[in-house]
């Protein structure tokens, strides 16, 4: 099988998958969890969440927010090596405007390091919401028309990916910077 022919099924079934244009509640469903994975939706909550928050939350807060910012770097860096064009359509008009590739999906490289990151230091109830969440966002994106099916599983491997790094990595690093900073981050 060759690169343009599995291209090919990936736009037929992303094709398939849209609802786009169609109106209607699947159509709605799909908006709402299109935008859940906003990047400007989650850094900002974090942020704020930060100030009202005990010390087990802040843990979490820090250690998404830090992942969510070097991942948003990954993301951009492949979506300008690629520069793979985001499938026609009308909806989603700020997202073709300010970042008109494809290749990986962000929302859904967001949504899988957010769920990861929660299973490795959050509770268990919010990881189980947060793992049925992340695949609706990804799905989301493509119904939506402005992502194909291999967009959405490129982008939760490499969310994926970089979560299960970053939670290697994270407490010593924090630690550093704590001692670098002279008081501590959570």
């Amino acid at each position: 099988m060759s690169l343009r022919s599995i291209l090919e099924l990936d736009a037929r079934l992303s094709d398939q998958m849209r609802v786009a244009e169609k109106p209607g509640a699947l159509r709605a469903i799909a908006v709402f969890f299109a935008h859940s994975g906003d990047s400007w939706l989650w850094v900002p909550a974090l942020i704020l969440a930060w100030f009202y928050s005990n010390s087990f939350w802040r843990e979490w807060e820090v250690v998404e927010f830090t992942g969510i910012s070097v991942l948003a770097v990954l993301v951009l860096g492949i979506k300008f090596l690629v520069r793979r064009k985001r499938p026609e359509g009308e909806w989603g008009g700020i997202y073709r405007n300010t970042d008109p590739h494809s290749f990986p999906s962000g929302h859904a490289a967001r949504s899988f390091l957010i769920a990861v990151i929660a299973t490795g230091l959050g509770p268990p109830w919010l990881a189980i919401i947060l793992w049925i969440w992340a695949p609706l966002v990804a799905l989301a994106r493509v119904a939506m028309g402005v992502h194909y099916v291999s967009d959405v599983v490129a982008g939760a491997l490499l969310g994926i990916v970089v979560a299960l790094i970053g939670l290697r990595i994270y407490q010593p690093l924090f630690m550093w910077v704590t001692s670098l900073i002279g008081f501590p981050l959570w």
